[in-house]
């Protein structure tokens, strides 16, 4: 009798713990549930924060910079302005150029310095054709001597006629120590050239008038 009833208490007993233990896994496991879900609350908030912070940013970042463009536009309002005026004065400095390669043509005139010219040809843009020459210049018209040749080569330089290619029919004083002229006609040509030029000191001679002769 007394045996049955310890294993009456010890049933009992067993029992008892059995649905504690029960009870504690069930806690536990609600406790469990309970932190999971609070961390993934607190990670979705703490990202979303971060991604609209982000977001934030950018869109701050944006406004600025569209704001930024809108001011330069604004306080630039001369830009356009500007670049009309270079472009006015590219234009300006374009016409100014063709009007000095229009300036540096011959000027062709009827008749000249005599009956027998037909034509004269002058150039502002004419330069003396240089020299080797040193020391005080005395003209010599010898043609072995430097200072013919140098003349030969502005009257070429004057009427396009290659000195190679010439017949020099006179050359000598045109009135002055440091002025001279020349009759010239291209080989087997028959119109012939009187070309006047003048001596620049340490530059050479330098054309001053072409006249076609009839």
């Amino acid at each position: 009798m007394k045996d049955d009833f310890e294993n009456q208490n010890e049933g009992l007993r067993s029992g008892k713990l059995a649905k504690r233990r029960k009870t504690n896994l069930v806690l536990n496991s609600l406790i469990a549930i309970v932190l999971l879900l609070i961390i993934f609350v607190s990670v979705n908030i703490f990202f979303g924060d971060v991604e609209s912070k982000g977001t934030n940013e950018d869109t701050a970042a944006e406004s600025k910079t569209e704001e930024s463009a809108k001011e330069n536009a604004g306080s630039n309002p001369s830009g356009d302005t500007e670049a009309k005026e270079d472009s006015t004065e590219a234009e300006e400095e374009t016409d100014a150029e063709n009007k000095e390669e229009e300036d540096s043509e011959p000027v062709v005139t009827e008749g000249g310095s005599s009956p027998d010219v037909k034509k004269t040809i002058e150039n502002p843009d004419w330069e003396p054709v240089g020299t080797s020459q040193s020391g005080e210049h005395v003209a010599v018209y010898d043609q072995n001597a430097v200072d013919w040749q140098e003349m030969i080569k502005a009257i070429s330089y004057a009427t396009g006629i290659d000195s190679n290619n010439m017949t020099v029919w006179f050359l000598g004083n045109n009135g002055g120590p440091n002025s001279a002229a020349g009759t010239i006609s291209e080989k087997g040509g028959s119109v012939k050239y009187r070309v006047a030029i003048e001596w620049v000191d340490g530059k050479g001679w330098k054309p001053v008038k072409v006249e076609e002769l009839k």
